[in-house]
C-alpha cells in the first residue's frame, strides 16, 4: 500500500496578481500627476538654440504662450493685451518675484513675441525668459 506520487493537495498553481495590480496602479497615479506638468501652456513650435541657460528647479515660472495665430495664453487661458496686463498684474501682486517664461512659436516675428514680453515687464515682471528648444547635435 504505497502512496501515490503526484502534486500535493495543499498547493495551487495560480499566479498571485495582487502585487502586479498594486504596481500598475502606482504607475498610473504617477503618470496622472506628471502629465499635466509636461503640458503647461499652449503647444507651440519653439525656436532652437545651441546653448541654453539652466533653469533653477525651485522656481515655478508663469508660462505665457504666443501661438502662430498671434493669440496670447497664460497657462491655458486666452487673453487679449489688456486682459493679459491685468492678469499679470494680479499675479505679481500675489507672487512679486515670480519669473515669466514666454513660449513664442518660432514662425512668428520677433515683434509679436516682444510685444508680450513688454506687457509682462510693464505689469511688474522682474524676470522674463524666452523658452527655446535645445539643438541636438
Amino acid at each position: 500500500m504505497g502512496m501515490a506520487a503526484g502534486p500535493s493537495k495543499g498547493f495551487k498553481n495560480e499566479i498571485n496578481v495582487t502585487p502586479l495590480v498594486d504596481v500598475v496602479l502606482v504607475l498610473l497615479i504617477i503618470f496622472m500627476v506628471v502629465t499635466p506638468m509636461l503640458q503647461r501652456g499652449k503647444d507651440v513650435k519653439l525656436p532652437q538654440a545651441k546653448q541654453i541657460e539652466e533653469e533653477k528647479k525651485d522656481a515655478d515660472p508663469l508660462i505665457l504662450s504666443v501661438t502662430l495665430e498671434k493669440t496670447t495664453w497664460v497657462e491655458n487661458d486666452q487673453y487679449d493685451d489688456d486682459g493679459l496686463a491685468k492678469r499679470l498684474g494680479d499675479e505679481f501682486i500675489r507672487a512679486p518675484g515670480r519669473k515669466v517664461l514666454v513660449k513664442g512659436d518660432n514662425r512668428l516675428t520677433f515683434g509679436d513675441v516682444r510685444r508680450v514680453m513688454e506687457i509682462a515687464r510693464k505689469s511688474g515682471a522682474k524676470s522674463v525668459g524666452l523658452a527655446v528648444e535645445q539643438l541636438k547635435e
